[in-house]
C-alpha cells in the first residue's frame, strides 16, 4: 500500500505539471489577447496557438524531466527545484521563440511567450509547495513511509540518521542498524542496534522493509559484496553511504541529502515515473494494435491447436513478474493437454521432445504461441520488451544460485528481451540471460526498446534454440 500510494502521487503529479503548462499557455494568451490590459496590433487565429499547444505541453514536460524535476521530493530542496523550473522554462521559451523564427511566423507574439514563462513558473513552484505539503501531510499521518534498515554503525550512520530525524516530511522511518562491533541494544538518537550483520538475511526474509542502506565503516569494506548479493538476492532496493566521502564516484545514480552522498547500488531508470509513464503507454498501443493485427493469425492457431489434438487452446501458467508479484501468463497450448499440468514442474523443453504437439513445434519455433501474451501486456501484467518470466520454482532456485537474479523483477517481464534477441531463450544459461537483462535495466531507453522490437523480427520469432 505504501508504494502504491506514492506511485499514484508520481503519476498525478505528471498530469497536474500537463495540466498547468496547458492552463497557464492560454492564460498567456487571454491576458495578452482578450483582456485589454495589453495593446496589440496583428493576431493569428486560435487555431494555430491551439496546434502550438500540441507541441509545447509534451515539449514542457520532457524539459522538466531533463532538469530533474520528476526526482523524489525526498531529498530535493525547494531552491534547487525552484531554480530547475526556471532553467526548463527558460530553456522552453527560447525553443519556442526559436522555432517560429525558422517557421518565419514573425506574427507569434514573442510578449506572449515571456507572460507564458512567467506564469508557468509562478504556477508550478506554487503546485509544487502544495505536492510538498500535501506529502508532509500524509506522512505525519504513516503514509508514503520508507521504512530502512542500516548495515554498519559508523559516522555514516549518524550523519544520515541525524539528517532524517532533521527532516521528516522525507517520510523515512529507520527500523535499526545491524553491526559487528557495537554492542545489541545500543541507541542512537531512538535507533537501536539490533543485532550482527549475519542476522541481515533472517530480516530480510520478513519483507517488511523498503531499502536497505550500507553505512558500514571503512575496516568493514571487506564485507561490503557479501553484503550487496545478499540485499539483491532479495530484491530490496539498496543504497550505499561510504563512510569516506572522497571517494564517491560522479554517477547519475548518486543523491545528495543535503551534502551527504547516497549511491544507489544498481541505477534503474524504469523506477522513474516518467520513463515508467511513456513506457506503459507504448505497451498498451502497442498490444492494442498488435491484438487487432494478429487477431486473424491466433484465430487459425486457435482452430488448429483444436483440431490437432483435444484439450485447452490457450495454456495458461503461473510466473513472477513485477516486485515479484505471481501472475498469470497466457500461450497457445503446443503440448499434449493430458501431460501439460503432470509434467510441467519437470523443467523446459528440450530437442525433440515429445510432450509437443505436431503444430506446437511449428507455433514454439516460430514463437507464435506467445502471442496470447498481448492479452497480458493490455492488462499491464507484462511489458512489450523486459526480461523474461520464470515460474516461481525457477525463481526460487536461481536467486539462491545465481547472484543478482532478482534485479530483473524491478521491471515489468516482457514478451521479448535483450537477451531473447541474442539467442538466449529455451535450454540456454540463465547466467548469460541475467547479464543481458541487467544491460538492459541499466541501460533502457525508448530508442532500445524500439530497436528490440525491431530486431526481434529478425531474430526473435525464428530461433535453433526454441524447442
Amino acid at each position: 500500500m505504501i508504494k502504491d500510494n506514492q506511485t499514484l502521487f508520481n503519476r498525478i503529479h505528471v498530469f497536474i505539471d500537463a495540466g498547468i503548462v496547458a492552463g497557464t499557455y492560454w492564460l498567456a494568451w487571454w491576458l495578452k489577447f482578450k483582456s485589454g490590459l495589453i495593446d496589440y496590433s496583428m493576431s493569428l487565429p486560435v487555431s494555430y496557438f491551439r496546434r502550438v499547444m500540441y507541441f509545447v505541453v509534451p515539449g514542457y514536460v520532457l524539459l522538466y524531466y531533463f532538469f530533474n524535476l520528476y526526482n523524489s521530493k525526498r531529498a530535493s530542496g525547494r531552491k534547487r527545484e525552484f531554480y530547475n523550473i526556471v532553467k526548463a522554462n527558460t530553456v522552453g521559451a527560447l525553443a519556442l521563440i526559436i522555432a517560429m523564427y525558422m517557421m518565419r511566423q514573425v506574427h507569434f507574439s514573442r510578449e506572449m511567450i515571456m507572460i507564458f514563462w512567467a506564469l508557468d513558473i509562478f504556477f508550478e513552484t506554487f503546485v509544487r509547495n502544495i505536492i510538498r505539503y500535501i506529502l508532509r501531510f500524509f506522512r505525519k499521518k504513516g503514509y508514503n513511509l520508507k521504512y530502512v534498515l542500516l548495515v554498519g554503525y559508523s559516522k555514516s550512520a549518524e550523519s544520515y540518521i541525524n539528517r532524517i530525524r532533521l527532516n521528516p516530511q522525507w517520510g523515512y522511518v529507520v527500523r535499526g542498524i545491524l553491526d559487528d562491533h557495537v554492542e545489541r541494544g545500543t541507541m542512537y538518537k531512538g535507533v537501536k542496534v539490533m543485532g550482527v550483520i549475519d542476522n541481515l538475511e533472517m530480516i530480510l526474509e520478513e519483507n517488511k522493509l523498503d531499502e536497505i542502506a550500507i553505512t558500514l565503516s571503512l575496516k568493514e569494506y571487506g564485507r561490503l559484496e557479501e553484503i550487496v548479493n545478499m540485499c539483491e538476492k532479495s530484491g530490496v532496493h539498496t543504497k550505499f553511504i561510504p563512510d569516506y566521502m572522497g571517494i564517491i564516484p560522479n554517477k547519475p545514480y548518486t543523491e545528495d541529502l543535503q551534502g551527504l552522498p547516497v549511491i544507489n547500488i544498481r541505477h534503474v531508470p524504469l523506477t522513474n515515473t516518467v520513463n515508467i509513464v511513456m513506457k506503459r503507454i507504448v505497451d498498451i498501443i502497442g498490444s492494442f494494435f498488435g491484438i487487432i493485427i494478429s487477431s486473424p493469425l491466433m484465430l487459425f492457431c486457435a482452430i488448429a491447436i483444436k483440431v490437432s489434438s483435444p484439450g485447452r487452446i490457450i495454456f495458461i501458467q503461473e510466473r513472477v513478474g513485477l516486485h515479484n508479484k505471481p501472475f498469470k501468463m497466457y500461450k497457445f497450448r503446443t503440448m499434449r493437454e493430458q501431460q501439460d499440468r503432470e509434467e510441467d514442474d519437470k523443467g523446459w523443453t528440450v530437442k525433440d521432445d515429445p510432450r509437443v504437439t505436431g503444430i506446437g513445434k511449428f507455433l514454439r519455433r516460430t514463437s507464435i504461441d506467445e502471442l496470447p501474451q498481448l492479452f497480458n501486456v493490455f492488462a499491464g501484467k507484462m511489458s512489450l520488451v523486459g526480461p523474461r518470466p520464470e515460474r516461481p520454482m525457477f525463481v526460487e532456485q536461481f536467486r539462491e544460485t545465481i547472484p543478482r537474479y532478482m534485479i530483473k523483477h524491478q521491471v515489468r517481464p516482457g514478451m521479448t528481451g535483450w537477451a531473447q534477441i541474442n539467442g538466449l531463450r529455451g535450454d540456454t544459461s540463465i547466467q548469460k540471460r541475467i547479464e543481458y537483462d541487467l544491460y538492459y535495466l541499466e541501460n533502457w531507453t525508448m530508442g532500445f526498446d524500439i530497436k528490440i522490437l525491431f530486431l526481434t523480427f529478425f531474430r526473435g520469432f525464428i530461433n535453433e534454440n526454441a524447442y
